[in-house]
């Protein structure tokens, strides 16, 4: 392993990770404070008791979040630091605008947390509601930033040199909304469909029925209402990276030759030195029309660009085809639900249904890794699109290996600890709990 790919490999791992602790984080605070809400207006007991268990979930997923937040703060500086040299003053707003909302999450979590009994209810509900508004904002600040990585804004390019520096400009680049938007929905039905199923998979050992049959309620409506929008968003970004970053988008597609009336390619493994696609499903017209609007339209393909400037096809191809397979799947189920829902069906209860929800609990996190490994590998072999290559953003430093095999270590004692602790907050759901907090 040389240093360049034990850098990208300590990137991605850290990447791979946080991304899961930040969607968490980011989205469970929403669903704590619709049961408080519920729970201030029914004062039923069920309502507190989930809204108690899920604020615990919340804390420890803050902390996680921030620990390898940080670590990837000081990553990006001690291994690519020639590319925080010329990126730091020009995407540095983003970054600095999310501490500030990471410090407005960690006061509003503090207030939360101990304010039980102590703070006007519906004051103490508002806290809440801060903590997943402030999460929700860093998450889109730091979206914003990635989106300058793939539409750099804000400066001139002249002799290698960046000039004219406009921050503003820069994060609210030409990718921010459309990341954003992608993004946000993604950690939304993510995390919903995951938290249905943990409580489904109670309901079906038999645990406490009315605690466990409403956080599903909660969960599932969340995270199917983000899966029926996810296409429209993915839709945008399509087009989007189809008009920005074409070479990412003939890689996601395994689009080798330039064409009008290009087909959309289902599946298939594509032979990048042959340059066809295997064991494919065609549909004629239909990358143009998904690109441009129009199954006539000319697509640009790998061919016209140089091959060293030409993203990794087999890994950006096989990860988008998984992101859009397990979306359309959570589209379907997440249909199934709000229907249910909506119609108060008995099915939603049923064992079939119930283990259906079980089975999607991993796969929102597996699209969400599999998205940005589309979005990252797709704009390799540059750091900064078109400007500066990952390569050359890379420390002289030696040894990164050893840095990697750390951060692994770091990172899956992370995951271990967080693992237990959830576990056993799960395990005290269905426990009788007579000291839990409440307002006098």
């Amino acid at each position: 392993m040389d240093d360049f790919f034990a850098a990208r490999s300590q990137m991605a791992l850290s990447l791979g990770f946080h991304i899961i602790f930040a969607c968490i984080g980011m989205i469970m605070p929403f669903f704590m404070a619709f049961s408080h809400y519920k729970y201030l207006k029914s004062q039923k007991e069920h309502y507190r008791k989930l809204t108690v268990a899920w604020s615990k979930g919340v804390a420890i997923f803050f902390v996680t979040g921030a620990v390898s937040g940080t670590m990837l703060s000081f990553e990006l500086g001690l291994l690519w630091p020639q590319f925080m040299l010329h990126a730091g003053p020009i995407f540095g707003m983003p970054f600095s605008l999310e501490g500030t909302a990471f410090f407005i999450e960690a006061i509003a979590i503090g207030f939360f947390l101990y304010g039980w009994g102590k703070f006007n209810p519906w004051f103490h509900w508002w806290t809440g509601v801060v903590v997943g508004v402030s999460g929700l904002l860093s998450g889109i600040l730091v979206v914003a930033a990635n989106g300058w990585m793939n539409s750099p804004s804000g400066f001139d390019y002249i002799d290698g040199e960046f000039l004219n520096v406009d921050p503003i400009a820069a994060m609210f680049n030409d990718a921010w909304f459309t990341q954003s938007l992608h993004m946000t929905l993604a950690a939304f039905v993510a995390t919903g469909f995951a938290v249905a199923g943990i409580h489904a998979l109670l309901l079906l050992k038999g645990k406490n029925q009315e605690l466990h049959w409403t956080a599903v309620k909660i969960a599932l409506a969340f995270g199917a209402i983000a899966a029926i929008l996810q296409p429209v968003s993915g839709d945008i970004s399509a087009k989007d990276v189809a008009t920005r970053q074409p070479a990412k988008l003939a890689a996601m597609e395994a689009h080798f030759h330039t064409e009008k009336a290009a087909p959309l390619v289902i599946g298939g493994w594509p032979n990048e030195k042959k340059q066809t696609v295997s064991y494919a499903i065609r549909i004629p017209g239909g990358l143009s029309f998904l690109a441009h609007g129009d199954t006539n339209a000319e697509v640009t393909g790998l061919d016209q660009f140089p091959e060293e400037n030409r993203p990794p096809v087999l890994i950006t191809h096989i990860a988008f085809q998984l992101m859009v397979g397990i979306g359309m799947l959570l589209l379907v189920v997440g249909i199934i639900g709000i229907f249910g829902l909506w119609k108060k069906k008995a099915y939603l209860q049923s064992k079939w249904f119930l283990t259906l929800l079980v089975m999607m609990t991993p796969l929102g996190f597996v699209a969400v890794e599999a998205g940005w490994v589309v979005t990252e590998v797709g704009r390799q072999p540059w750091i900064i699109y078109e400007v500066m290559k990952t390569r050359d953003g890379l420390t002289p430093m030696r040894g990164i290996v050893y840095s990697f095999w750390v951060y692994a270590f770091v990172y899956l004692s992370l995951c271990a600890i967080v693992t237990v602790l959830l576990i056993r907050q799960v395990r005290q759901l269905d426990k009788k709990e007579h000291n839990l907090p409440t307002y006098p």
